[in-house]
């Protein structure tokens, strides 16, 4: 059995090689063969002169042309690409301008200028202590000074 086997995929591998290499030399036959490669060379040409036919007759009735389409889909990519990154700049702005991160940043602002403020007022108690004691001496020493200018009037007036 197994060497049926082996005969049958030796016998295979010959006629395989042996196709491929005649394939092989047939095609290279051809290709060398300036009649076969002038017949193609005009397939090739006349191809490309009746699309360039078909695009002129489809832009004379208005309607696009597959480069058209291309060049349509090109454009609609880019502005595609432009369109999400603005989007994400918007979203970046959005997160940035968020009434929760607004609000975070004003609340510790505001606990910021409640310790200053604090700090403020207990600087100033010690000194508004010593300038009412010195506002009340040099308020009353005015009046002092009123009176005994009164005083003194009336006597140089005698």
């Amino acid at each position: 059995m197994s060497d049926a086997s082996n005969l049958a995929s030796r016998l295979r591998e010959r006629l395989g090689d042996s196709a491929e290499d005649r394939l092989g030399k047939a095609l290279s036959d051809l290709l060398e063969n300036p009649v076969i490669t002038g017949a193609v060379g005009r397939a090739f040409d006349a191809r490309e002169k009746a699309s360039q036919a078909q695009e002129v007759a489809m832009g004379a009735l208005n309607i696009p042309s597959a480069a058209d389409i291309e060049r349509l889909t090109r454009r609609l990519r880019s502005v595609s690409q432009r369109l999400e990154g603005i989007e994400d700049g918007i979203h970046r702005l959005d997160r940035a301008l968020a009434p929760s991160a607004i609000e975070a940043r004003l609340a510790a602002i505001e606990d910021k200028l409640s310790s200053v403020s604090e700090r403020l007022d207990a600087l100033a108690r010690p000194r508004a202590g010593a300038s009412a004691s010195a506002k009340a001496s040099t308020t009353a020493k005015p009046h002092r000074r009123a009176a005994g200018s009164k005083s003194a009037a009336p006597n140089a007036a005698r």
